[in-house]
């Protein structure tokens, strides 16, 4: 099973570990292709990082409007491919993306049976060229694969009606992502944490509010980088909150796990826009695996990734995410129940392995179906 693995994402060394998992199964020859940095818009670029590289061969290739999630391309592809001449082509890209509609035409051009990765959940009409490529790849694709249940609803009302699966692009190291040995008392600091990227959809400063009421010894950490920092830090200062919020610059993918064990709650606050709601949360998958308890407001698809392992709460709703901070702070029991039902959680349905898995069942389905029917 020859195949090559188009992917942006895979610049964070974290991600990689997936396709180890996958290198692993039987009769798998795997190329990833990534670009050798990916410029995130508002947060800044995301170098290579090549951290989980055996078993497989990670190739870096050019990239043109590097940081135009909707424009991007690779030149390179179709040299890449005729040399390579895969069974299968991973199109981490959303259908309705240039990136997506060049891969799956060089993909088609020698053969290879393609698959592309929706996160979309907002339904919106895509105007000339993009309802175009959303088309082609709805035509050509031999499998869809969605982050959440609404992406899945939306390809099918636009019209997709090929086998599809839903299932999170990556998972979790379970041994990178381990929990601290630490056990929780009422005197303690409380450090109350958020991880990512501080731009206004993900309700950053909600959590900034949340902390006026609470007592002293909780404290907040945000750990990121993006636009939102300096109306953070005005806020902070308005608040009189200087001595309870610290602000840390954004950490590597395999530095996410030591920041998140020094926490002892891990909050997503994110807000649904016009143009966005949350699409997964992988850092709630993160936190759980950790060992940290997640709070998480009701956008998108966070309440189905906590399920029963966290609190969640009325998405804007500052007083309601304030009562579920004290309730952790209050309840070490339930501080301590929520800390194992989220790491068994990520064991059921979130490690790399597991993915890894499943996305080699989805392939040889794929290869299976090829046989049987020639749809080109």
């Amino acid at each position: 099973m020859k195949i090559v693995m188009l992917s942006k994402a895979l610049v964070s060394g974290a991600y990689q570990k997936k396709l180890e998992e996958l290198a692993r199964l039987p009769e798998v020859d795997l190329l990833a292709l990534v670009p050798p940095a990916w410029h995130e818009p508002r947060v800044g670029t995301i170098r290579l990082d090549r951290r989980f590289t055996q078993g497989y061969r990670l190739e870096v290739l050019p990239i043109l409007f590097n940081g135009r999630h909707h424009l991007h391309f690779y030149p390179g592809l179709r040299q890449v491919l005729q040399r390579e001449r895969p069974d299968l082509l991973h199109i981490d890209e959303e259908s309705f993306n240039p990136a997506t509609f060049l891969a799956l035409r060089a993909g088609r051009a020698v053969g290879a049976r393609c698959c592309f990765y929706n996160y979309a959940n907002n339904d919106r009409y895509y105007p000339p060229p993009f309802n175009l490529f959303e088309r082609y790849a709805f035509r050509h694709a031999a499998y869809a694969l969605v982050c959440n249940q609404e992406a899945a609803q939306i390809i099918r009302r636009h019209g997709y009606a090929g086998p599809l699966a839903v299932l999170p692009q990556f998972g979790v190291d379970p041994e990178l992502f381990h929990p601290a040995d630490k056990q929780r008392t009422l005197t303690n600091d409380f450090i109350v944490g958020y991880v990512g990227r501080l731009v206004p959809e993900k309700g950053v400063l909600d959590l900034v509010e949340a902390l006026v009421e609470l007592p002293a010894h909780v404290r907040l950490r945000l750990v990121g980088a993006g636009a939102l920092r300096p109306q953070i830090e005005r806020r902070v200062a308005e608040l009189g909150l200087r001595g309870r919020v610290e602000l840390r610059p954004a950490v590597a993918s395999t530095d996410v796990p030591a920041t998140l064990r020094e926490l002892d709650a891990l909050v997503l606050p994110s807000h649904t826009m016009p143009n966005w709601k949350e699409q997964f949360g992988r850092i709630l998958i993160e936190a759980m695996s950790s060992g940290v308890p997640v709070v998480g407001s009701s956008s998108g698809e966070i309440p189905n990734v906590i399920g029963d392992a966290g609190l969640v709460f009325p998405e804007k709703d500052i007083t309601a995410l304030r009562a579920c901070l004290d309730r952790l702070l209050h309840d070490a029991a339930l501080w301590q129940r929520l800390r194992e039902q989220g790491r068994n959680r990520v064991l059921a349905h979130y490690t790399q392995a597991a993915l890894a898995r499943r996305y080699y069942a989805i392939y040889r389905e794929m290869l299976t179906a090829a046989s049987t029917r020639h749809p080109r």
